[in-house]
């Protein structure tokens, strides 16, 4: 397809992006671009072209690259190495050789760039023991653990604290090229039809994963980003251009074709300016292609860590703030609490709202009497408060309750089980803050089906109401499993594909039961956390109609586990829901990486504030 228009008025709008963004001159009147800025350079294409525009229109500008650089070593072993906050001794006499670090691909990219096309090269390198303190800095500036967010990190702030050195207060960074011009992995597995709404999906993600990382950056070290990329006009363009000018070949339906070339128009604008060789580099991240995260992996073993993410967690001071957990008897606030637990924070009670409304938007009410015997289960306190369940004033009957688990066991923050909810958290939240408490919600933007999945592999879990098209009696009082996960995900498709048609902007379920689809009773849960088990004695299913039921539990108790009920709930043993070990294991995995991935708000720093 020819795109030469397209090019023409993508490379014209993207100047104009870049003289907005560059910053004024210190006289009033003077004119625009006469005061230096600064490009974040990597001499990959996005940076290259920014930095080409901008030699172009006679900009007066320096490019800054940050790297970490370390040649190998040579110690005797009884040198003193550090240890997490010990210091440990390795023995005596015997050579040790530490290996170093290979040159950065981008700082070699960046050297060679910079000399054939006539930039000013400003460069940042930094070694691997000098990288320990400025992790420190940013593990604390973020205020959790994540390992990608810190390690794209490192070299931004490096960047942006030479820049500000150098007397520049204005940098121009390529974010949003990658997802504007179809630049990710993931985007050549959609089908071509379906790939400029790949393309907005991950730009309506950017505020939140990237730009609001690169704003406390860039604040830290007093600079004021721009991103020419994100331009208004810019983006409104690009998002028009057919799936042919971002990808150079057709995707199918069965995955990714490894062939295809990512950013093509971007790449045969390059091309056309005269910068070949850099048009043809491959995406490589920042923090591989500055040797950042190889940094952190070396600095994570040299402190005795396996994992790097344990590693970051070691800067936080310790946490012993004095946390209540909102508890409803349910699948959602049994697995906040026990996360926010596992993170190693202090819970001190529970705190549970008994609404007489069934209907209550903002708290759950089936089976939220047996929450005296839940707080028996796990060893916590239980601050139980009643409320007539009107809209807002039940707000009040919270405030009750917060200022109760205050006075009685000096609480200083709350963790609820929101998962998507904005009602619901917005208004725990205003009513927290008022009573001067902090809100921890570590579920908050999981993933649905992810969330319902990990809760069913670590609790068992039991319906106790439905109500919602495809949903029966028949899903109620029986322990929820993986294969149920599933059914309820191929439910919510069959259910959204068939009102998309209808009715266009209408959803399927809401797998978590978030939207009132069902509600959950929590019996048991991992032993670190349930020490004891819930057991339904006598129960009746009230059917209103085909699609609504509810579960009135009418005697329950409490039971000691013993050791089937441990292997059982290990995955393990047959049991209850029988055959469900393997599918248990597979669910904590899927647990691990849905941490490592960013899934949920880590509570490990939070929690120190």
């Amino acid at each position: 397809m020819e795109i030469v228009n397209e090019k023409q008025e993508l490379l014209r709008l993207l100047r104009g992006g870049i003289l907005r963004s560059v910053p004024r001159g210190e006289e009033k009147g003077e004119e625009k671009g006469k005061k230096k800025f600064g490009v974040l350079f990597s001499g990959g294409l996005d940076s290259t072209l920014l930095a080409w525009l901008c030699k172009e229109e006679g900009l007066d500008f320096a490019c800054y690259t940050a790297a970490v650089e370390e040649a190998g070593t040579r110690e005797r072993e009884g040198e003193e190495e550090g240890e997490g906050e010990e210091v440990r001794r390795k023995g005596e006499g015997k050579e040790v050789r530490r290996k170093g670090l290979k040159e950065a691909e981008d700082l070699r990219w960046a050297r060679r760039v910079a000399a054939d096309l006539g930039f000013e090269l400003r460069v940042k390198t930094v070694g691997v023991a000098e990288v320990e303190e400025i992790l420190r800095e940013v593990v604390l500036l973020f205020g959790e653990e994540d390992v990608v967010k810190v390690s794209v990190a490192l070299p931004f702030l490096v960047g942006c604290r030479q820049a500000r050195e150098d007397g520049v207060k204005t940098l121009l960074y390529g974010l949003g090229a990658e997802e504007l011009f179809a630049g990710y992995a993931r985007h050549r597995r959609v089908r071509r039809e379906d790939l400029n709404k790949e393309c907005r999906a991950g730009l309506a993600a950017l505020p939140e994963r990237d730009l609001y990382r690169d704003w406390l950056v860039a604040k830290a070290a007093g600079i004021s980003l721009r991103a020419p990329f994100l331009a208004e006009e810019f983006v409104e363009f690009a998002l028009r251009l057919p799936a042919s000018c971002k990808l150079s070949t057709p995707n199918g339906e069965n995955g990714e074709n490894e062939n295809s070339e990512d950013k093509v128009i971007l790449r045969e604008i390059a091309r056309d300016l005269g910068l070949g060789e850099v048009a043809g580099r491959k995406k490589r991240a920042v923090q591989y292609g500055s040797n950042f995260l190889k940094a952190l992996e070396k600095l994570a073993k040299r402190n005795g860590f396996k994992y790097k993410r344990d590693y970051l967690r070691s800067f936080f001071p310790p946490r012993n703030l004095k946390l209540g957990c909102l508890f409803s008897s349910g699948k959602d606030s049994a697995f906040a609490l026990w996360l926010t637990r596992r993170a190693g924070c202090r819970v001190v009670c529970l705190v549970t709202v008994k609404s007489r409304n069934p209907n209550s938007y903002l708290f759950h009410t089936p089976a939220v009497e047996l929450a005296e015997l839940q707080a028996e289960a796990v060893g916590l306190p239980l601050v139980l408060q009643e409320t007539a369940g009107e809209k807002e004033a039940e707000l009040e009957d919270l405030r009750a309750a917060l200022r109760t688990a205050k006075a009685r066991h000096g609480v200083e923050g709350v963790v609820t089980g929101a998962l998507w909810s904005s009602y619901q958290k917005e208004r725990f939240e205003r009513v927290a803050s008022e009573e001067n408490l902090k809100v921890f919600s570590p579920l908050w933007h999981c993933n649905q089906e992810t969330e319902l999945r990990l809760a069913v592999a670590n609790f068992e879990v039991i319906f106790t109401s439905v109500a919602a098209q495809g949903l029966d009696k028949s899903w109620l009082g029986r322990r929820i499993t993986a294969e149920d996960v599933e059914r309820l995900a191929e439910l919510n498709k069959k259910i959204a594909k068939h009102f998309n048609q209808t009715f266009l902007k209408f959803g399927g379920i809401n797998v978590a039961g978030e939207g009132g689809e069902f509600e959950s009773l929590v019996l048991d849960g991992p032993k670190e956390l349930f020490k004891k088990r819930l057991v339904v004695l006598e129960s009746e299913v009230v059917e209103e109609d085909e699609n609504t039921a509810r579960l009135v539990v009418k005697k329950a108790r409490l039971e000691e586990k013993g050791k089937e009920e441990e292997k059982e709930r290990e995955g393990g043993g047959e049991g209850e829901g029988g055959g469900e070990g393997k599918g248990r294991k597979k669910e904590k995995c899927q647990f691990r990486r849905s941490i490592k991935k960013g899934r949920r708000r880590s509570l490990n720093v939070l929690c120190s504030r």
